[in-house]
């Protein structure tokens, strides 16, 4: 499974706690003894692949520590309707408190790691990654970015920090200052750290040449179809990894691999994953 940090989790979950007003939650303070217990289990109601369960128990956890989660499965998990996630059993009012925030979570991130899952199956048995972009949540970048590897995906520059990607903008403004491709790339590799590859997207077969030419180290071959994709392919012939953005299904997406290149990204798998559909159940008479 890949790695969350606790800390991160926590910071995370807590400002949503304090968003929610969990802390000064006033219908359930009004309405609910302190003293009385409860408990209740999460349910999936479709299927898909399970992904946030460390934010759960985190948000239980904030709010009252003598709240038990048990869960019942893994981050990872295949889920079908009616299986049991996870049970939750203690003091009523904080679970009530956090109920939504845990299943804000629980819900978005299953949905990225179901919607990855789906394109990572759509390619099966062919030579390529599937991978996000930093089309992600403001705020939730990490966490969405684990959604995609429970769901099988990897993930690309985490920001802009991370690797150079010259990207259509760029390009724009080099030309208006009269520089070719070329001498744009030339650029980026002349200041960018030693360490770094250089990307370019690139909308048709002349700038891919262009391109590869300048000695790209990977091609994006942006909103192309896969015949076109396939042309650029077999002239780059392996002198740079070619990725494939725009427009990426799970019903286009093995047509896409086919073409024969490397890394398929899709900014779908965070900005447009619907919520998977989870409930909790609780049961007001325990204790």
């Amino acid at each position: 499974m890949p790695y969350l940090n606790a800390d991160l989790v926590r910071r995370v979950v807590r400002q949503a706690l304090e968003e929610d007003g969990a802390f000064q939650d006033v219908t359930t303070l009004t309405t609910v003894p302190a003293e009385q217990q409860g408990r209740g289990v999460f349910l999936a109601k479709e299927g898909g692949v399970l992904a946030g369960l460390p934010l759960v128990s985190a948000a239980f956890e904030i709010l009252d520590r003598s709240i038990e989660v048990r869960a019942s499965l893994v981050d990872g998990a295949f889920l079908e309707p009616g299986m049991t996630i996870a049970h939750v059993e203690g003091p009523l009012a904080p679970i009530l408190s956090a109920e939504r925030i845990a299943l804000n979570f629980l819900q978005r991130l299953s949905g990225v790691a179901t919607a990855t899952r789906r394109l990572t199956e759509a390619v099966d048995g062919l030579p390529v990654r599937i991978v996000d972009t930093r089309k992600t949540t403001p705020g939730l970048r990490v966490l969405e970015r684990y959604a995609v590897q429970v769901g099988g995906g990897q993930n690309h520059r985490f920001n802009l920090a991370d690797g150079v990607l010259i990207k259509d903008n760029h390009i724009a403004a080099g030309r208006a200052r009269g520089l070719t491709l070329g001498q744009v790339i030339a650029a980026a590799r002349a200041g960018a750290p030693h360490t770094m590859r250089i990307e370019v997207e690139v909308t048709s077969f002349e700038e891919a040449g262009e391109a590869v030419e300048a000695r790209a180290d990977v091609i994006l071959l942006d909103n192309m179809t896969a015949a076109e994709m396939k042309r650029c392919v077999g002239m780059i012939a392996g002198r740079a990894l070619t990725e494939a953005s725009g427009g990426i299904t799970a019903a286009n997406a093995r047509a896409i691999a086919e073409s024969g290149v490397d890394i398929i990204s899709s900014g779908a798998l965070t900005h447009s994953a619907p919520a998977l559909d989870i409930s909790l159940d609780l049961d007001t008479e325990a204790g």
